[in-house]
């Protein structure tokens, strides 16, 4: 993400129109007002996913008002979905008033008027209304309650958010693309799931979303070692063959996806000083390879190099010149593949 904003940038005085003019062009225009406290303190980041955008930030108390005036002057009729992480969140539009805090999501369109309170931080993913296969008047319903994002399909949109603002992702515009594409598919799944029209969803964005589901299920599950095809499809109300099918469309096997992601799991507390403590077996075993000697083979054949060599040299390359990367940097050990879906 790009810091666009940060208070301590500006002269006390001029903090709160610095915000106002930051966030009038990276979402909409509002207005500000102060809530018990001389000073505004906050900063945004953003990143452009496509059409989509994922936003984060952190505020000071104020109110925050879009009236019909500033719409008119101003709309990009777009979808706004909010996931506070700290502090309190008020939002009154359509006649309603809705309060969350972390772990809910707050919905609001900028075409509404609305009035807000806020403080703490938050993140934002914002996408033209025009790309939601949802009725405009079946989404108003959501406008009027706090959703769950921790639990079910919201807590895959509250984990992507983020990631997203947590992670070092280093997108190319393609990678922002399929990102974006990834965000409307969770936001409106999200959306249908509480409206109960899942049928109104297009079939390739339920099935986008379906793997994103189980895949997340299963990195839920990595270190334990009788994780099977059979335990997800259950999990998941499908058939085996169901499931080795969303696999297929995306590329890839269960078995291998899974293989992968335990081994990607196991390089990186080997590189991770913390975990030296960590003997190969108990690094291996946590995260579903019960036999070390197994695991030693399989690491070698994909990295070129034994885990306590690959150990060795990451934490030596750390002592030398910081964090290390992946296997490569600075040595030309093979790269893993790398699935995401």
């Amino acid at each position: 993400m790009e810091k666009v904003f940060d208070s301590e940038d500006f002269p006390a005085r001029d903090t709160l129109a610095a915000w106002a003019e930051v966030t009038r062009r990276a979402v909409m225009p509002t207005a500000f007002r102060l809530v018990d406290i001389d000073t505004f303190d906050g900063w945004f980041k953003t990143m452009p996913l496509g059409p989509a955008q994922v936003s984060a930030m952190s505020y000071s108390s104020f109110c925050t008002l879009r009236t019909p005036d500033l719409i008119r002057a101003s709309d990009p009729e777009c979808l706004q979905i909010a996931l506070p992480r700290s502090g309190s969140h008020v939002l009154e539009q359509n006649r309603s008033q809705v309060r969350a805090g972390p772990g809910q999501l707050l919905v609001f369109d900028s075409s509404r008027p609305f009035e807000g309170y806020a403080d703490g931080e938050a993140l934002l993913i914002q996408l033209p209304r025009a790309l939601l296969p949802l009725l405009a008047h079946h989404v108003e319903r959501l406008m009027t309650r706090a959703l769950p994002a921790d639990e079910g399909i919201g807590r895959l949109l509250g984990t992507f958010l983020t990631h997203l603002a947590e992670g070092d992702t280093g997108c190319t515009a393609q990678d922002a693309t399929r990102l974006g594409t990834v965000g409307l598919d969770l936001v409106t799944v999200v959306l249908a799931h509480h409206l109960d029209r899942e049928s109104d969803v297009p079939a390739d964005t339920r099935q986008r979303a379906l793997f994103l589901r189980v895949t997340s299920f299963v990195q839920l599950h990595l270190g334990d070692p009788a994780l099977s095809t059979e335990g997800i499809a259950a999990a998941h109300h499908m058939s085996v063959r169901s499931l080795h099918r969303l696999f297929q469309q995306h590329g890839v096997s269960v078995r291998s996806w899974i293989r992968a992601q335990r081994m990607e799991r196991c390089r990186r507390d080997l590189a991770e000083p913390m975990k030296r403590h960590l003997s190969i077996a108990a690094v291996a075993n946590r995260w579903g390879f019960p036999r070390p000697a197994d695991f030693t083979r399989a690491f070698r054949a994909l990295h070129g190099i034994t885990p306590s060599d690959y150990r060795d040299r990451a934490h030596s390359r750390w002592t030398d010149s910081g964090p290390p990367g992946r296997p490569g940097a600075g040595t030309t050990t093979p790269q893993p593949p790398d699935h995401h879906g």
